[in-house]
């Protein structure tokens, strides 16, 4: 059941374009050249209940912009969104009562209310009962321990305080999705663990489902069932994970350690590079297994150690980019 479907989405900004030097200032007060830019580019997709969707591109690739005519907070130039059948620019006040949304460079908080004071104000505007309310917050409280600086007022939270007020801020109201733009930048270890335990428990327990924005491939080789990649305004991807990582790196490394310094060739792998008693084989997954080329090299020699490396996640979208970037180029 597809909870949230986009078709053709655009959204186009007017940019004004202005002459520079003395005459190209004086010409500007009375002339101005005026073009139109794409920030999303007729993209469609549609995502399912219960799914964590990793929505990832680079600076200006359009995601922001996305997720806020997704949340109804901007309008679309054209195209069609519906969330559970409803579109959010039609009729904003009944789709935000199902959804959260945390913009990791933006609070939500009030700036002059102290953080207890901002939830039990956001309890009147979503008008949640006394019980569910309870039973949300100490869920909630029980990931991020908001209890410790309850009562210390928003401006004076630290930047991991903030964004932990603000995730405990969006799931108050119970909402069926959860849109989550870079709700991880700037914080620490400690405190990205937390936000990433957070995310998978309501996924789990709640069925929540989630849009992630994200430049911190940590959190989507952790979170994401499924990846779409966006630039310049166009999906140029959509898939799972692991679909992504077989169709632009489908070779993994097989690194063997010898007792003793072995040149051994096999058929269905490459041997890439050799020292001392150590060989690192390139192999692709479709055509032989790992444990297949162990089995086969410890026949010609006694195998001390091996290890395993896949391709890595950021290596991976690089390549993405790269090739998109050489198409438009031709």
């Amino acid at each position: 059941m597809n909870i949230i479907e986009v078709s053709h989405l655009v959204k186009e900004y007017k940019k004004v374009k202005k002459e520079s030097g003395l005459r190209g200032t004086v010409k500007n007060l009375f002339v101005q050249r005026a073009e139109y830019v794409r920030a999303v580019d007729d993209i469609s997709f549609n995502i399912a209940k219960g799914d964590i969707v990793g929505y990832i591109g680079p600076n200006g690739a359009g995601k922001s912009t996305t997720v806020k005519m997704l949340s109804g907070i901007m309008q679309p130039t054209s195209g069609e969104i519906l969330v559970h059948g409803i579109s959010p620019q039609r009729d904003r006040k009944r789709v935000v009562k199902n959804l959260g949304v945390v913009f990791g460079q933006r609070s939500q908080l009030n700036w002059h209310l102290r953080l207890g004071e901002t939830f039990e104000l956001l309890k009147r505007i979503y008008q949640i009962d006394d019980q569910t309310y309870a039973h949300n917050f100490g869920m909630l409280n029980e990931i991020f321990r908001v209890d410790r600086f309850i009562d210390t007022p928003v401006r004076q939270l630290s930047l991991g305080q903030r964004m932990r007020g603000d995730l405990v801020a969006a799931m108050l109201h119970s909402p069926e999705i959860l849109f989550l733009d870079e709700p991880t930048i700037g914080l620490d270890v400690e405190a990205k663990y937390s936000v990433r335990k957070f995310i998978k428990e309501i996924n789990q327990q709640r069925g929540t489902t989630i849009i992630l924005t994200t430049h911190d491939l940590g959190d989507i080789q952790e979170l994401c069932q499924r990846v779409i990649i966006i630039n310049e305004g166009k999906i140029i991807e959509d898939g799972s994970l692991d679909e992504l990582v077989d169709k632009i790196a489908p070779y993994r490394h097989l690194i063997i350690d010898f007792y003793h310094p072995a040149t051994i060739p096999h058929s269905h792998a490459e041997l890439i590079s050799v020292h001392e008693a150590r060989a690192v084989y390139r192999f692709r997954k479709d055509e032989i297994t790992a444990a297949r080329l162990i089995e086969d090299i410890s026949r010609a020699a006694p195998i001390k150690e091996v290890g395993l490396e896949e391709a890595k996640i950021d290596d991976i979208i690089r390549t993405v980019y790269q090739q998109r970037d050489a198409l438009c180029d031709r």
